[in-house]
């Protein structure tokens, strides 16, 4: 496709070129689909310290929370199989925006049931779950309706700005529900991000109307066919059967492992750098909670300043020069480093500014390329097997981060060197995955051409 003129675009595609490369036509729904993650991840983080909140009210709240991930994991064996049947018989459109009324008539059933007294005691496992069910599956189906209406050449160009949406969503939902708890209370902002929900369903519908692509015609089935029409595959059968998805399965369980179990190593070192400083007389013992509280602030700024710096100026350029093979590997690499890293100076300093590089990649060049990989993918596979991966699989990852915690942790007594050596060996299974996967890629590419 030959090079857009500068003077044939709008002044808005203009702009957006300091982010991406944007083309005449283009502009519109690009923002469109970048507003709508912008909502949608702003909804979730401001449920989310509401689902902190309610669980860690119950008497046994912070050990429930690591039990958990296996109950959302068996949920979504259940509800995903559900979504790739309604998948089959109703229109796309009809399907995301269906999708998330549906989730966000639950918000508005939990507020209502916040108001009762004798109700709220026993909402915090059940709101749990559900938050953690409705922000996978919501994010899932998102991407997979910018995958059906993006081709992979037009895809590669426009999700670095599109998933710039989710990094600023995620950065403002956050601070949002700081300040908006101490005025409306935990229930009020369910009422928040359910009128955001339904912005994201008004958005879906601008989108489709409005979009411009000349291509769309002879690509996808369109608006008026369900996503699994001529395909009655299941979610998970569709992933299994098809080397690709399995790959992607794979790599989504994996990579998730590795992070969760950096999450523990760091979590372990900061608590011992705490205890540290009581022993040494730095700190009151009444004081550790502050000393962690301030340090996971910095943490989360770094990580969020870091994702947005990359997000914005570096992930498009990275895709767009070096391409997806080469895009796919920083994360693993930078990982591994990570993890050798630690093996060899288990220290507080080191792990802190491995995590920092690790998750701000993690949340701009990762999930972009993640979501790039499902471009030349079938409809059938983006919305219903793409359910399953991001959601089923990836909670398997944290299921086994929290098997090999419990084993190595708690019946090995075994310390933060051992958990670093295990995510070197997992990171090195996650590139021999990811070539896989680079080769599947550009031989499913060029077949879509």
């Amino acid at each position: 496709m030959a090079e857009t003129s500068a003077d044939e675009r709008s002044a808005l595609e203009r702009a957006l070129g300091l982010f991406t490369e944007v083309r005449a036509g283009e502009g519109p729904t690009a923002v469109l689909l970048a507003l709508n993650v912008f909502a949608l991840l702003t909804a979730y983080y401001i449920v989310k310290p509401v689902r902190e909140a309610l669980i860690l009210a119950l008497g046994s709240g912070a050990e429930y929370k690591s039990y958990m991930s296996a109950v959302i994991a068996a949920a979504l064996f259940v509800f995903v199989p559900i979504y790739a049947r309604v998948a089959d018989r109703i229109p796309k459109l009809k399907l995301v925006v269906g999708s998330t009324l549906f989730f966000a008539s639950h918000l508005v059933l939990f507020w209502l049931a916040g108001q009762s007294e004798a109700i709220r005691g026993h909402l915090g496992l059940i709101f749990y779950a559900w938050v953690g069910i409705f922000n996978m599956m919501v994010v899932a189906q998102f991407w997979a309706y910018a995958n059906d209406l993006y081709d992979p050449e037009r895809g590669k160009r426009l999700f670095p700005f599109i998933a710039l949406g989710a990094s600023l969503g995620a950065a403002l939902g956050a601070k949002a529900a700081a300040v908006l708890i101490p005025i409306f209370g935990e229930f009020g902002l369910l009422l928040a991000s359910a009128a955001l929900l339904g912005a994201c369903a008004a958005l879906f519908l601008a989108a489709e109307r409005g979009r411009q692509m000349p291509s769309d015609a002879a690509q996808a089935p369109g608006a008026a066919q369900a996503p699994g029409a001529g395909n009655l595959e299941g979610a998970f059968e569709l992933v299994l059967k098809h080397r690709y998805l399995l790959l992607l399965a794979g790599f989504s369980l994996i990579y998730t492992w590795v992070n969760s179990n950096g999450e523990y190593i760091l979590s372990k070192l900061v608590k011992g750098a705490a205890a540290e400083a009581v022993k040494r007389g730095a700190i009151s013992d009444d004081a550790q909670g502050k000393f962690i509280g301030v340090f996971y602030g910095d943490f989360f700024f770094y990580v969020n300043v870091l994702g947005l710096i990359l997000q914005s100026f570096v992930v498009s350029r990275v895709v767009k020069y070096a391409g997806i093979g080469v895009a796919f590997f920083v994360f693993p690499v930078i990982a591994l480093g990570s993890s050798l890293l630690i093996l060899a100076l288990p220290l507080l300093a080191v792990a802190r500014v491995g995590k920092i590089a690790e998750n701000a990649t993690d949340y701009s060049l990762n999930n972009t390329v993640r979501q790039t990989l499902w471009l030349p993918t079938s409809q059938a596979m983006k919305y219903k097997a793409k359910q399953a991966v991001d959601t089923f699989f990836v909670r398997m990852g944290d299921v086994s981060s929290a098997l090999l915690v419990y084993l190595g942790a708690e019946l090995l007594a075994l310390g933060v060197r051992a958990f670093a050596l295990a995510n070197a060996l997992l990171v090195a299974l996650w590139l021999v995955l990811a070539i896989a996967i680079a080769r599947e890629h550009r031989l499913l590419t060029k077949a879509a051409h």
